[in-house]
């Protein structure tokens, strides 16, 4: 996005020449895993697949981060994630934690939402955090991390598919050189040049509605919720939304006419007026402003040979529900495991399968909600106007017209429909079910679950509940007790309570917190046909 920037975090970093470079053409270096694209999700690719021991090396054909704020809504799953890399504690401490949300017809209040009523989770619903903090502090992990080979100024002009690897041409300020991978992951965005380069298809619907994106520095005293506006008052027949952020920084979408000029109204001389009619004053400072239209696309395959794509490159989502960047962590975060296996040898390169079958499912999912809020949001004929018109009118009088609004339904963790879970074999009232995330909740000795299972994230879990006796897991899965006198006591009852658990239970967990099986009566026979399915192995 371009537009007008006066005041941002911005890192510049300097190109370096690498040894890779002084390698004659016809004996290129050759690495594992080649990851392009520095943004949030190649980022978390590479310190999750160096974690694991990969080494990785990540190219960005910019030299900097900090270009405006763009995503800003990072969920509890996402930090999760990033419990799991080393980077969540600095993303929460610095971002606006926040679970309530406010819908607004009008002037008047419709209702309000809680994204997590339920005490007991060590992360928050979401926080507010500026893409270029989460960035840097990603990069900053990096760092750390002497398996990771960040080159800046490295851009790939050139794509060429063997049988055991893939040959990238690389242009940079001292010339082009080549370098091969055992496999490439395309982190490089909705203008993917390597979608274009292996010739892929990005098909999907583009929506002529235009929305104005402004971040504002300013000292308000809004509370730290989410609000979105049907009709307001200061933008009348469009829809409005604030949220903030870190800093005092404030960001502001108001939806605009489909046949607004995007030079026009992007500058900051006709923006103010209509910020200052919504806040009511004009004691702010503009950081960042921009047009965009919604797109939901993606690509119809997310692997075309040993080039895969992740994140932006694969799909896009409109901005409403904080569905992108999660949803590119969440591709990362089902990729890193499953690419390790490969390199390792310790399952097929057929299990990387699973990663098109899983997130393009994701995408899928994305892309449905994100077109119903759209719909609902810029109605596209009189009928829906009229549609939407008589949802808010019931809304103010009805709880099943509350759940009608659609102002963005806010990103959850997928559930899969997928070929590495086990169905389930005995009865189940609650619970994560095959294909869900694992839940959170406290235990005593390790404060939470997830801090439990996170110690060593690189193998496949048994969260077992105890009887009196023990569990016989098969070699390299970790056992993660709950209860008897060797295992973490479950003082608030809480994780019984999430897992549906009776003494004897058990929950096989996948290296990315996915359930993969759950078992009543457990059997060392019944774990290991989940465990072989799970990693792909029959």
């Amino acid at each position: 996005m371009a537009g007008a920037n006066t005041h941002q975090a911005k890192t510049q970093f300097g190109y370096r020449r690498h040894s890779d470079q002084d390698r004659p053409g016809q004996n290129p270096a050759e690495h594992p895993v080649v990851v392009v694209g520095a943004g949030p999700v190649g980022l978390s690719l590479a310190i999750d697949l160096a974690q694991r021991g990969q080494r990785v090396v990540l190219l960005d054909d910019a030299d900097r981060i900090g270009e405006g704020s763009r995503a800003i809504c990072f969920s509890k799953r996402s930090l999760e994630y990033w419990d799991r890399l080393g980077v969540a504690d600095r993303m929460v401490d610095k971002g606006v934690v926040w679970s309530v949300g406010r819908i607004f017809h009008g002037e008047s209040q419709l209702y309000q939402f809680n994204l997590l009523p339920e005490d007991g989770h060590k992360r928050p619903a979401f926080i507010n955090l500026q893409q270029y903090y989460a960035e840097a502090y990603l990069v900053d992990r990096i760092g750390d991390l002497p398996g990771i080979d960040l080159r800046w100024r490295n851009k790939v002009t050139a794509v060429e598919q063997r049988n055991d690897s893939v040959a990238l041409t690389i242009e940079t300020p001292e010339g082009a050189h080549r370098l091969h991978g055992q496999y490439v992951v395309a982190c490089d965005g909705a203008r993917s040049s390597l979608r274009q380069m292996v010739g892929a298809e990005f098909a999907g619907q583009v929506f002529e509605d235009q929305f104005l994106i402004a971040d504002v520095k300013m000292t308000a005293e809004f509370p730290t919720e989410r609000w979105f506006w049907f009709d307001p008052p200061f933008h009348a027949g469009r829809s409005a939304l604030l949220h903030r952020q870190p800093d005092d920084v404030w960001r502001i979408d108001l939806q605009l006419s489909r046949d607004a000029d995007p030079v026009v109204e992007k500058k900051p001389e006709n923006v103010r007026p209509r910020l200052a009619r919504m806040l009511g004053h004009d004691k702010f400072e503009f950081e960042w402003i921009s047009l965009y239209k919604f797109q939901c696309r993606r690509m119809d395959r997310f692997i075309h040979g040993r080039v895969i794509f992740a994140g932006d490159s694969a799909h896009q989502v409109s901005p409403f529900g904080a569905r992108g960047a999660n949803s590119g962590l969440e591709d990362a975060e089902n990729l890193s495991w499953k690419l390790d296996r490969v390199l390792r040898g310790t399952s097929p390169a057929s299990l990387l399968e699973s990663y098109h079958v899983e997130r393009s499912g994701a995408a899928d999912e994305n892309i449905r909600e994100s077109t119903r809020s759209t719909d609902f949001m810029a109605p596209n004929s009189h009928q829906e106007a009229r549609l939407r018109q008589a949802v808010l009118s019931l809304a103010k009088e009805t709880e099943f017209g509350k759940r009608m609004v659609n102002g963005g339904r806010l990103s959850v963790p997928c559930s899969y429909d997928s070929p590495l879970s086990s169905p389930d074999a005995d009865a189940w009232d609650a619970g994560p079910r095959p294909g869900c995330s694992m839940l959170d909740a406290p235990v005593a000795g390790q404060a939470y679950l997830t801090d439990a299972f996170r110690q060593d994230g690189t193998d496949f879990t048994l969260l077992s509940f105890s009887n009196g006796a023990a569990i016989d897991a098969p070699d390299g899965v970790k056992d993660i007790l709950i209860g008897g006198e060797s295992g973490l006591a479950d003082p608030s009852g809480l994780v019984a309570k999430r897992y549906d658990a009776e003494p004897g239970s058990a929950y096989l967990l996948r290296p990315d917190g996915y359930v993969a099986a759950r078992f009543r009566h457990p059997t060392r026979e019944a774990i290991t046909a989940a465990l072989s399915r799970a990693a792909g192995l029959n």
